[in-house]
Formats: structure tokens, C-alpha cells, sequence
């Protein structure tokens, strides 16, 4: 005898009772899910998520009371439950807290249905988007409780440790679910001077995605970009992260910055696997690269092509990602040099930025 799965058991925070009543209708019609409460406000939201113990949250970001930023942060230290991020934020400010929340903990961001949409196709994607997140175990995140830890560290103090090799031109980053969180926990850690341009490709949905290179700059020690198309790659010497805009894959060709709306690679454009082929054909030995948190396998091929011409490589580690997708992927083909959890990476980096010198 086959035995029915459980429903996915849903909270939904959010203060329109309009949006609210549609969320929970939406959820309440389809097999498989089941509204255990809601809350209109972000205390309401961890009290009822004490109580319920739900399998996953809907978090509105503009709440009375208590923000969804604040919620997020209190549930994921205390109560750790998946959250999908429901916002309709468009200017500067409610990005910046939906950016705040996914580096909290929070697992994916979704736009909230408007009067254009077409109702089955949000529906679809929405219902798609909970039985997703539902599925993530996620990880205490400290932030709640004590706040982010700094690490100090000047890059001449780890370079005595780096290894005798061809000097770098670039570091290749690429991240997706959980990658917001981890690239501020790298990018606080590097020192001022760090000397690698650094190229960057995260999975984040457009409607999202404007202000996030201005967001990364306030929390990182180098400045950070969007990439523009035929920029020339940074010299070693002027330390840097150049991001993939929303919707068009980043390359290095002939030593500048290219940008393309060429075919979705793994679903995904900006891909990660583009980014590392262009700079392993372009740079062979003299670019590494790191595979952070995510979801899928998009970065493991292009991770590999960079460890067969000699480039160093790292992935994260499963307990450290919220999703050990991608790297596990990459680690399954062997393209990792180095497996580390994310709080290491960011002396792994500066100690491959000073590799070579002595040379």
C-alpha cells in the first residue's frame, strides 16, 4: 500500500489581508500544501511560527509591528524555517532589506502577483516556488543573536603562506540559493588591498536584482559593480568585484568584460558555467575560482575546465551552504581543489592572490 506524502504545511505573513486572502486561496486549492496559519505583522509571525512549526513561510518585507527583515532574522537564529521572501519592493530601500533577509537566511524571493500578471502562470510559479523552498534544510543563522563576525587579517600576513605558482589575473565566483549571505561573509573578510578583480555571477530573479551590486558595495571591503559590456578586467594591483547583470551572461574575451543575451544556460542567464569557460580559455593557470551555495549544477563543468588548465579552484562545503547543490556537483567531478566551509574561503582567496610573487 502506497502512503499519501504529508502536505507542505504553510504560514503566510503578510499585512494586505487583499494579498493575504490570495496567497492562502491559492495554496488552500492545490493538492499537496496546507495553510497551518498566517500572521499580518512580524511578531505575529514568530510567535505563530513557534507555535506551528510550519515547513515553510511566505514573508512579506513591509509588515507593521516588526519588519520581515527582523522577523527573518529572529526566526532563522532561534527557529530555523524555510522562508520564501513574497515582496513587491521595487525602489532602493525594500531591495536592500529583501537583500538583508536572503543574506539572513532567508532561501528564495518571489515578486507578489499584480493586476498584469496572468493569474495561472504566478500561480504556477508561486506554488512551484514554496514546494521548492519547503524542501531546504536549512541552517542556524547567528546574525539574529549576535550580529555578522568580522575576521581581521592583511594580505601580506597570508601571502607568506600562499604557494609557489603563476601569479592570478582574476578570481571567478559564482553563486545562487544562499549565495547573498555567503559573498558578504567572504567580501567583509578581504582585506582593503586585496589585488584581484574578482568576476561575480549570483542567480537572483530580475525584478530583484537592480540594486544588488550597490547593496554588495555597502557591505564589502573592495568596491563592487555591475559589470559593463567591453570594460577592460582590472589590472592586478586594483582589487575589485565585477557582477553579472541581471539577464545577460559575463565573459572575458581578449581582456575585456563581455556581456551577451545568448540561450539560458541550465535555465539560468547569467550563467556560471559561461563565466568560468571564458576565463579559463582566456586565462588558463592565471585564473581561479570558487563555487559557492546553490541550487542545481550550474559552475561545476566551468569549474572543472578551470582545474584542468591549473587554475586553483574551491568549493563550499555542504554544512556551511543552504543549498549544496552546485558545489556537490562540482565535487562529484572532481573540479575542487580545495572544499572549504565559507568562513575559510576568504583566506584561501587572499592567499592565492599573493601566490606567484616571489616568483
Amino acid at each position: 500500500m502506497i502512503m499519501a506524502s504529508s502536505p507542505i504545511r504553510v504560514l503566510v505573513v503578510e499585512d494586505s489581508i487583499t494579498i493575504r486572502k490570495r496567497l492562502m486561496e491559492v495554496l488552500a486549492a492545490a493538492p499537496g500544501f496546507e495553510v497551518v496559519g498566517e500572521a499580518a505583522d512580524g511578531r505575529q509571525a514568530i510567535e505563530r511560527c513557534q507555535a506551528l512549526r510550519p515547513d515553510v513561510i511566505t514573508m512579506d518585507m513591509m509588515l507593521p509591528v516588526m519588519t520581515g527583515l527582523a522577523a527573518t532574522e529572529y526566526i532563522m537564529a532561534h527557529c530555523p524555517t524555510p522562508i520564501l521572501i513574497v515582496s513587491a519592493s521595487t525602489n532602493r530601500g525594500e531591495l536592500f532589506r529583501t537583500y538583508e533577509a536572503l543574506a539572513a537566511g532567508a532561501v528564495d524571493v518571489l515578486e507578489k502577483p499584480s493586476g498584469d500578471d496572468d493569474d495561472a502562470l504566478w500561480e504556477e510559479r508561486f506554488l512551484s516556488a514554496v514546494r521548492i523552498v519547503s524542501r531546504i534544510k536549512v541552517i542556524t543563522h547567528m546574525r539574529g543573536k549576535a550580529g555578522a563576525r568580522q575576521l581581521a587579517m592583511t594580505s601580506a600576513a597570508v601571502a607568506q603562506r600562499g604557494e609557489t605558482a603563476s601569479a592570478l589575473a582574476t578570481i571567478a565566483i559564482g553563486a545562487s540559493t544562499g549565495g547573498p549571505g555567503a559573498l558578504v561573509e567572504i567580501l567583509r573578510q578581504l582585506p582593503r588591498d586585496f589585488p584581484l578583480p574578482i568576476l561575480l555571477v549570483i542567480h537572483i530573479g530580475e525584478p530583484f536584482a537592480a540594486a544588488f551590486a550597490e547593496w554588495l558595495d555597502g557591505h564589502s571591503t573592495i568596491r563592487v559593480a555591475y559589470a559593463s559590456d567591453g570594460d577592460v578586467l582590472p589590472p592586478v594591483g586594483q582589487g575589485c568585484v565585477r557582477i553579472a547583470p541581471p539577464g545577460a551572461h559575463l565573459e572575458l574575451v581578449n581582456g575585456r568584460l563581455r556581456l551577451s543575451d545568448a540561450p539560458e544556460r541550465h535555465s539560468c542567464r547569467p550563467s556560471v558555467d559561461v563565466l568560468f569557460e571564458s576565463v579559463a580559455r582566456e586565462l588558463g593557470n592565471r585564473a581561479g575560482a570558487c563555487l559557492l551555495t546553490g541550487m542545481g549544477k550550474d559552475g561545476a563543468l566551468g569549474l572543472l575546465d578551470i582545474r584542468r588548465m591549473g587554475g586553483p579552484t574551491i568549493a563550499q562545503d555542504e554544512a556551511s551552504c543552504v543549498v549544496y547543490g552546485m558545489p556537490r556537483e562540482a565535487v562529484l567531478l572532481g573540479a575542487a581543489d580545495r572544499v572549504l566551509p565559507v568562513s575559510q574561503i576568504a583566506q584561501a582567496l587572499v592567499a592565492l592572490a599573493g601566490r606567484g610573487r616571489q616568483a
